[in-house]
């Protein structure tokens, strides 16, 4: 990538904008190909998830992401290049099709903001198996054309734009410097298709599936047999619940409300871009890769929440002593330590894990950091984490050959990655859990417990019929009484 100075285009206006595009169609005649404009610009204070859902447009790719106790959120929508890919190399081929991307791409703009210059928007699937049933490819990512970042007080809007030989440059210019204008004065207000509605209009929904309890808690049987039998030491099951709703869901009102549950959690919101929106509040983070520092964390082991201080505390001591809990959360933490060894980084764990207490669940959580090496790029870490056996199990290899059957479903986006990555190759990704698959009156949701030697069946149940409460309540808190859910 190019990265050239906003004064060489004069003022931070329409004829800057004008001139930095004539640049870029004259590279674009050199070389023979489209360059790839971005222009980056700090805007007065704004609310990506608000802007995002005043111009929702169901069949446009988006990417929404944001930690609300940390005051980070990030908003991007409607691709202007696009990539899919699977197999086992899909990791390598997205950072190739970055590559490739950014070798034609010229920046420019004030880069002391967040989320400065082209970003990359993935998401992947659990499997690298393009599954017959699954209608998600396991690798996508996008640059968007436009978008909006907030980190605390600092706010960035940024724009791509494919400049071609041929472009109408005056028209372009036109069009990017009034986007930035009414990103500098946003109303918020909806669309003429009215993509803002009110969700209470919803009379009521409907479980497409019945959520088997004794199919799931057979399958736990049946992995404990297989754990004390040798073939894997933990492997995490996961169920589903299909619901549908008399009118369509609208998945950013749904997030919103997610996000304001559970504000220790990231939210996030990928548009598929037929309709289809992959929306959650995960407590996990796979790798994040910031300043040439790694951080990733193992979560495995969970309790509830107590009606009060007293009762959540007894819980906490409770999750701590358990044996059942710390040999889960040991195999999560030395399989993340000794990947990280695999690739040439060395792992510091923390001596002992903490309790992370959520609105209604507490885990276990061991962060864990690393510093980077030369060359190092985001999605190399993915490649060595994904997935960790708090969403797979350990051995790696043999739990996952017994995924499909014991849980009787294509897994899709479900506890697959949600992120971004910028031009450097630094970034963060997401494990896809606490989420729903959203597409216009029907619903699938998604939720797993680990099983290791000492777990219960029934206690492991209970355990994802808590996790699945959560989405439900997301999903419907504005609706009224649900209609003939399994409890």
């Amino acid at each position: 990538m190019q990265q050239l100075p906003i004064a060489d285009f004069g003022k931070r206006d329409v004829s800057g904008l004008l001139a930095f595009f004539k640049h870029c169609q004259s590279v674009a005649r050199e070389r023979g190909r489209p360059q790839l404009a971005s222009i980056t610009l700090r805007v007065p204070h704004i609310a990506p998830l608000a802007v995002l859902q005043s111009i929702y447009a169901p069949h446009e790719l988006h990417c929404y992401i944001e930690r609300t106790a940390s005051e980070e959120a990030i908003a991007g929508a409607d691709a202007v290049v696009e990539g899919c890919f699977s197999g086992h190399g899909r990791f390598a081929e997205v950072k190739s099709f970055a590559a490739q991307t950014l070798a034609n791409t010229l920046a420019t703009g004030e880069w002391d903001v967040p989320a400065a210059g082209p970003s990359f928007y993935c998401a992947f699937t659990f499997s690298d198996d393009p599954a017959v049933h699954c209608a998600d490819p396991p690798a996508r990512v996008f640059v968007p054309r436009w978008q909006v970042a907030r980190h605390g007080a600092d706010f960035s809007a940024v724009a791509n734009v494919l400049v071609a030989a041929d472009a109408p440059l005056a028209l372009l210019a036109n069009r990017v410097w009034s986007a930035y204008q009414r990103f500098g004065a946003f109303d918020y207000g909806g669309d003429s298709n009215g993509t803002l509605t009110d969700d209470s209009q919803r009379r009521q929904f409907k479980p497409l599936a019945t959520s088997d309890s004794s199919h799931y808690r057979q399958a736990v049987k049946q992995a404990l047999a297989a754990i004390r039998c040798g073939t894997f030491e933990k492997i995490v099951l996961a169920r589903r619940l299909r619901l549908r709703a008399d009118i369509a869901w609208q998945p950013l009102d749904t997030l919103s409300r997610l996000r304001e549950r559970f504000p220790g959690c990231h939210a996030f919101s990928f548009g598929l871009g037929n309709g289809r929106s992959f929306i959650g509040a995960s407590p996990e983070s796979l790798v994040s890769y910031h300043n040439g520092e790694v951080e990733t964390e193992a979560i495995a082991g969970s309790i509830g929440r107590g009606a009060n201080a007293l009762e959540d505390a007894q819980l906490a001591h409770q999750l701590l002593a358990s044996g059942k809990d710390a040999r889960e959360h040991a195999c999560v933490r030395d399989s993340i330590l000794r990947r990280l060894t695999a690739i040439g980084l060395q792992g510091q764990a923390a001596s002992a894990p903490q309790v992370l207490a959520l609105a209604n669940i507490q885990h276990l959580v061991t962060p864990i950091r690393a510093r980077g090496r030369s060359g190092l790029h985001l999605l190399d870490l993915a490649q060595t984490l994904h997935p960790t056996p708090a969403v797979g199990g350990t051995p790696r290899a043999a739990a996952l050959a017994h995924l499909r059957q014991l849980e009787g479903f294509e897994r899709g986006l479900y506890s697959g990655l949600v992120g971004r990555f910028d031009a450097n190759g630094e970034g963060s990704l997401l494990v896809g859990i606490r989420s729903a698959l959203i597409e216009g009156c029907d619903a699938e949701l998604y939720a797993g417990a680990g099983i290791v030697e000492g777990s219960s069946p029934e206690l492991e149940w209970q355990e994802t019929e808590m996790k699945l409460r959560a989405l439900r309540e997301g999903l419907t808190a504005s609706v009224g009484q649900p209609v003939g859910l399994p409890s």
